[in-house]
């Protein structure tokens, strides 16, 4: 179907937007040019990608379904431009990160600060997303560089994978199970106590009913939410037994990592690309800063 880009171009910025007069604004084009562009690409189409009223524009399904297809190709374009724009220098251009907040709080953040001290006119981009969420932002084309936990069941064989760092995960309590410290605890002692976890959306929590089930355990967890910083804060007050990675221990007696009779295998965190899609010079040397 012989469809010109710019109808395309209009649609995402609708679509993004929810709004013509923002879409306008953005294109630099008149908001009756942006209307009249939507209305041809209809027709082409055959089908209705918007619905109108006077107080806000909604996708039809039909137009939730051409998005799907529409943003990764933008971002594809867009990516591609920026990578011309840099001419092989880093002087310019823009690196795209998605990273959990865990990651980027207790991991990435000394990293970014030394990559912005050296290239100071990229501009750094990070999305925080859970390490699920982040591969489907590389698929999308979203991101350049995604750092997230493994193994990752969203991973798959067009990525390349580059492991930065090996950790474990360890149980975390406060002063209030004082009883618990300095000792060897198994697991079954510990399912006894309020467990304070990540929500069922992160690998973290996946990982933790994967090693209760190993261990015949059941695994009902008091408090999940989607915050390593608020279950430290939360364990500290006494609210149960946290489940977090080793990197993410405070360096404070208020709280103590848990000395665990079985030994729970280790993780990794990657950084991962699209194998398919040339790298930016800025992610490059970014990832070459993590390994």
């Amino acid at each position: 179907m012989d469809i010109n880009y710019e109808l395309y171009r209009v649609f995402y910025y609708v679509a993004i937007s929810l709004s013509f007069s923002e879409a306008s604004k953005k294109l630099f084009i008149s908001q009756s040019a942006v209307s009249q562009s939507i209305k041809v690409l209809e027709k082409k189409l055959d089908r209705r990608l918007f619905t109108r009223s006077t107080k806000k524009v909604q996708l039809t399904p039909e137009g939730e379904i051409l998005l799907k297809h529409v943003e990764p190709a933008m971002n594809l374009l867009q990516r591609g431009e920026m990578q011309l724009m840099e001419a092989d220098s880093l002087n310019g251009g823009q690196l795209r990160i998605g990273a959990s907040d865990t990651i980027c709080h207790y991991y990435l953040l000394p990293f970014l600060k030394r990559f912005h001290q050296e290239y100071p006119n990229v501009h750094i981009r990070v999305s925080n997303q859970t390490s699920i969420r982040c591969g489907k932002m590389l698929e999308d084309g979203q991101a350049d560089l995604i750092i997230v936990n493994y193994p990752n069941p969203v991973l798959h064989n067009r990525n390349t994978i580059k492991i930065v760092k090996e950790f474990q995960d360890v149980f975390l309590a406060g002063e209030k199970y004082q009883k618990l410290r300095g000792r060897e605890v198994a697991l079954a002692e510990i399912a006894k106590y309020p467990i304070l976890m990540l929500d069922r959306q992160s690998t973290t929590s996946e990982f933790l009913h994967i090693i209760f089930q190993k261990y015949q355990l059941d695994l009902v967890p008091e408090i999940e939410i989607s915050s390593n910083a608020l279950l430290i804060d939360l364990a500290r007050i006494g609210l149960g037994v946290t489940f977090i990675p080793d990197y993410c221990v405070p360096q404070t007696e208020e709280v103590f990592a848990i000395r665990l009779k079985e030994e729970l295998p280790y993780r990794k965190l990657v950084a991962v690309y699209n194998e398919k899609l040339p790298l930016s010079q800025a992610a490059e040397y970014f990832l070459d800063m993590l390994q």
